[in-house]
């Protein structure tokens, strides 16, 4: 089974799912991403920022969402979720989606803890992880690759923000579990 063991944190970095009374705190920070990055996400700013508080609860509660502090601090500062299509022929793929973390809480090790939560909710829900990340996002990458994951394509011109194309990597990783037909394991990473 892949592991991912993140790097030792600083002191205070913690992470824990959502729930719809991280609303308000989710809301502030998603909305400064999409205003932030709009080349990282597919989402627009524009979108959610008119989108009422009860939108975002919902979303916390629907979703399996985890967010971040840094050094004890009350405000929220990095987040990443966890989808799972309900699709049946889906379900076994889940999608890492939204992660950002403020440029205050960038190399505290918060980046990590979030992905190393995700995956430990994805394994045993999902046979796989997949995510899409900007091809300029140097430190997302390199991240990734540590938790295990491998590229497996690249989308040309996936986003236009402004005018200006924005390539997308693919990437996956594959927990060792065997196939539903009683195979052998599917493999590492």
């Amino acid at each position: 089974m892949v592991r991912f063991d993140p790097p030792a944190p600083e002191a205070g970095v913690t992470a824990r799912r959502l729930g719809a009374g991280d609303a308000a705190g989710y809301r502030e920070l998603r909305l400064e991403g999409l205003a932030g990055h709009p080349e990282a996400f597919g989402a627009s700013w524009e979108d959610e920022a008119a989108r009422p508080l009860a939108w975002f609860a919902e979303r916390l509660e629907r979703n399996a969402l985890f967010g971040g502090w840094v050094g004890g601090g009350v405000d929220l500062t990095g987040v990443a979720g966890l989808l799972v299509p309900d699709a049946p022929k889906l379900s076994h793929k889940g999608v890492l989606w939204g992660m950002y973390v403020r440029p205050s809480a960038r190399r505290t090790g918060l980046a990590a803890a979030l992905l190393a939560r995700v995956l430990e909710h994805a394994r045993g829900v999902v046979e796989e992880v997949r995510l899409t990340v900007v091809s300029s996002n140097a430190a997302a990458v390199r991240l990734y690759e540590a938790a295990g994951f491998e590229t497996y394509g690249v989308e040309r011109r996936a986003l236009k923000v402004a005018g200006r194309y924005h390539d997308e990597t693919l990437m996956a990783l594959r927990f060792d579990t065997p196939d539903r037909a009683g195979g052998p394991p599917l493999g590492k990473g």
